[in-house]
């Protein structure tokens, strides 16, 4: 696949790896470079915690603290570490932590609901994060005119419809910008900071974790519960290591390391060098930091900005769910590619206007960032807590780390995932609901698509006719061949698909040659060109044929099978027939799973997208014979 790839120079190479780096500049840190705009505002803002200067000093330790220690050393030095094949995410984490406990099917099972559940809460995720960024963005006009202020959440909800409708025409044209755009932000958030610190350069004491500690021990339950705003420093954190099989790890790094975690820290104390002097400042620290003939420009650049990190999001959420449909935990669902050039640039309708319709009503429903801040935390800590548990499953079982290795890294980041997702729940009934609502929701599709999958197999598989036998049969009572290939889908390698048995049964013909072909997701981001194909011939122009995906993949059959020809085995497509069996699944008593969950799957399996579609069959190549099934 890499033939012909030219060794580039140094210069080259350098150009090479700061464009990467320019460019995840602009899509992996939107999310958490947005951060500012709302974190101080959203610690300080239910007047428990007085602005003085003692506790400003503590939340500016603990924001420091914070991102050195979850972003800078578990994410970008540990976490993107457990990569597969260059690929990040949950998702890919989860296959990973998987592909290391084949040997236990207990922990397997645990991997899998871990892995669900972060899935579902980054979906949740993907709600809050356009919502509470691109509505604290606007929100700088209650400063620039507050007589504006009621035109904050309709404007919200405008600039939200314009980024959803225009998903489906792709980031490939905007892309380019993303980076300079971004890098102006980081640029300027670091001006505005630096500016205030030169006036007050005894804010840089904060870096004393000692702060940190003291604020805890002052404010008691007050300090803990400040967690919940002060993790809003953090969120995007998971964007680092889902989006490194776009950029790679060591751009992603350099951008982190070069910029970006400057750039935040100058902000975020900047903005309490301000409070030090302007307690009343606090109603919105970010904007407060910017000169009164800036703030309109300012207000423009930050909607933009929390654009490009919606889009990031948006798009995570895109090819989570495509992972999702290869590995099984998704009814399929049409997937259209916005680039001829970049595989992983995809849309996916329904996910889509899904998204648009619950983001509205998140800002319909919160009104403000303040109140959206609550719904933020539980979502990403959820994540992240979940995150770091599957990777000491990878470290432990693949990386081969000691025993006293993997306890010290669980007590360090496990202790802070708690109390950061303990902080955060403890404001459900303010909003942590809601992200926990989508989550539940979400869970409940996922493992509800998957057991009803293996239910369905289960069936298949005891009604099927054992293939050995009836191939002997068909061959001392031949029934009439005809010419052509026939191609039958099938999930059960050891039985005759049951389109091969209706066609037999009601054409009373056999074609020349036999092809029983199953399709096979793989626990990596990329099927090698050598394990794409696997042949068995079952004699008397019967053959076993295996296609193998790996789960970022677009399952194209036809294109597929043309590696088969290398390995003797030719398909003319104008001589090929595909038949297909379609279930119709109809919910049963007691066989499975509760009545409810039946019927929900039967609903999705309706609705899905056919098999022809997703793997790209043509449709007059194919015959689609129904099979009924009760689960």
């Amino acid at each position: 696949m890499h033939a012909g790839t030219q060794t580039l120079s140094p210069t080259e190479q350098r150009s090479a790896f700061a464009r990467m780096a320019l460019g995840a500049l602009g899509v992996v840190f939107g999310d958490i470079g947005t951060s500012p705009l709302y974190t101080i505002h959203s610690t300080f803002g239910d007047k428990a915690l007085a602005v003085n200067e003692a506790n400003i000093f503590g939340v500016l330790s603990l924001v420091f603290w914070l991102l050195f220690v979850v972003i800078s050393l578990k994410y970008v030095v540990f976490i993107m570490r457990a990569n597969n094949k260059g690929e990040g995410g949950i998702m890919a984490l989860m296959a990973l932590a998987q592909r290391g406990a084949r040997d236990n099917l207990r922990l397997k099972h645990v991997i899998v609901v871990l892995g669900l559940l972060g899935a579902a809460l980054f979906y949740g995720d993907g709600v809050i994060t356009p919502a509470i960024s691109v509505l604290s963005a606007v929100e700088g006009l209650k400063v620039a005119a507050p007589q504006l202020e009621a035109w904050v959440v309709p404007i919200t909800i405008v600039i939200l419809l314009v980024l959803f409708v225009v998903q489906n025409r792709g980031t490939a044209s905007v892309g380019a910008v993303f980076g300079p755009i971004m890098l102006l932000w980081f640029g300027t958030i670091a001006l505005l900071g630096i500016k205030e610190i030169i006036d007050k350069p005894h804010i840089l004491l904060a870096l004393n974790p000692y702060y940190g500690f003291e604020f805890f021990l002052r404010n008691g339950g007050h300090g803990f519960l400040a967690l919940g705003g002060v993790v809003l420093a953090i969120t995007g954190g998971e964007a680092l290591y889902a989006d490194m099989g776009h950029f790679g790890r060591n751009p992603i790094r350099a951008s982190w390391f070069g910029m970006v975690s400057f750039s935040l820290v100058f902000n975020y104390f900047g903005q309490g060098a301000l409070l030090l002097d302007e307690p009343a400042a606090i109603d919105n620290p970010f904007y407060r930091l910017v000169p009164t003939s800036l703030l309109l420009p300012m207000i423009v650049l930050a909607c933009v900005a929390t654009i490009i990190a919606s889009q990031a999001v948006i798009t995570g959420a895109f090819s989570m769910t495509r992972e999702a449909i290869q590995l099984g935990f998704s009814p399929r669902m049409k997937i259209t590619h916005t680039s001829r050039e970049t595989q992983g640039q995809i849309y996916i309708s329904w996910v889509n206007k899904s998204l648009l319709v619950l983001v509205i009503a998140a800002v319909l429903g919160f009104k403000t960032s303040d109140n959206l801040g609550a719904a933020y935390g539980i979502a990403v800590t959820g994540t992240m807590l979940i995150t770091t548990c599957l990777a000491l499953v990878v470290q432990r079982r693949l990386w081969g780390w000691s025993r006293a290795a993997v306890i010290v890294f669980a007590v360090l980041f496990i202790t802070i995932d708690v109390s950061l997702f303990s902080a955060n729940a403890i404001k459900i009934e303010e909003g942590g609901w809601f992200p926990l609502v989508l989550g539940a929701c979400v869970f409940t599709v996922m493992s509800t698509w998957r057991k009803g999958r293996d239910l369905v197999l289960r069936e298949l598989k005891q009604s099927g006719l054992a293939l050995e036998p009836f191939i002997d049969s068909v061959t001392s009572h031949p029934p009439l061949r005809v010419p052509g290939t026939a191609v039958f889908l099938t999930a059960n390698v050891n039985a005759v698909p049951n389109a091969l048995l209706h066609n037999l049964k009601h054409n009373k013909v056999l074609h020349d040659r036999n092809i029983l072909m199953t399709i096979e997701t793989l626990d990596v981001p990329v099927a090698e060109y050598g394990e794409r194909a696997e042949i068995v011939a079952l004699g008397h122009e019967f053959y076993r044929v295996l296609l193998r995906f790996g789960f970022t993949e677009d399952p194209n059959v036809p294109a597929a099978l043309q590696t088969c020809e290398a390995s003797g085995l030719g398909f003319d497509m104008m001589d090929t027939t595909f038949f297909i069996s379609r279930e119709t699944v109809v919910a049963g008593e007691h066989r499975g799973m509760p009545m409810w969950r039946d019927k929900l799957f039967a609903f999705l399996n309706r609705n899905g997208v056919p098999a022809t579609a997703f793997f790209h069959i043509p449709g007059n190549r194919m015959i689609e014979l129904g099979t009924r099934v009760e689960i």
